[in-house]
């Protein structure tokens, strides 16, 4: 559906009161748009509807005229670069930016992101948030340890129990 269209259904949306759809619409359309800087202003919008400060932040933040209360709510959420990174949902080179502004934070996110994880990261290859962090992966590491020690344990005892009973 053309871009057009699909903004005419998001007014129509708005106007009978479907926010989550025109929600959806938007993030839809900012998905497939991710360098224009108008469907962003227009997804923080409707974030500002639901009362989402840190995702009104998130779609503003390339905005010069952007809100200092949401930007911090974004950053809050989004507190490390990758994370950051991540969350603009930015595809290609910062110089399809719209303005001057946009492209500095954009450079800003992926050279702290690149500093972060010890190499040159594009917005083509965004790391994901547990290669970023590392929060994730030692979670998820301590719980597959865990389960393979009670597994083991478990199997011991099944095991032992059966040794004594054959002897009995």
């Amino acid at each position: 559906m053309p871009l057009r269209d699909t903004l005419a259904r998001v007014d129509a949306d708005l106007a009978a009161g479907r926010i989550p759809v025109a929600r959806q619409r938007l993030r839809g359309l900012v998905s497939s748009f991710p360098d224009d800087l108008a469907l962003r202003r227009r997804l923080a919008e409707v974030y500002r509807l639901y009362g989402e400060p840190a995702e009104a932040g998130r779609w503003m933040y390339l905005e010069q005229d952007r809100d200092t209360d949401e930007t911090a709510a974004f950053e809050r959420r989004y507190r490390t670069a990758p994370r950051r990174m991540r969350a603009l949902a930015w595809r290609g080179p910062e110089s399809l930016a719209a303005s001057a502004f946009a492209r500095e934070q954009l450079v800003a996110v992926r050279e702290d992101c690149s500093h972060v994880m010890g190499r040159a990261v594009a917005w083509e290859s965004v790391p994901s948030v547990e290669e970023g962090d590392g929060r994730g992966s030692a979670v998820g590491g301590f719980l597959a340890g865990a389960g393979c020690l009670v597994a083991i344990l478990a199997f011991l005892a099944i095991w032992v129990n059966g040794l004594v009973a054959l002897f009995d």
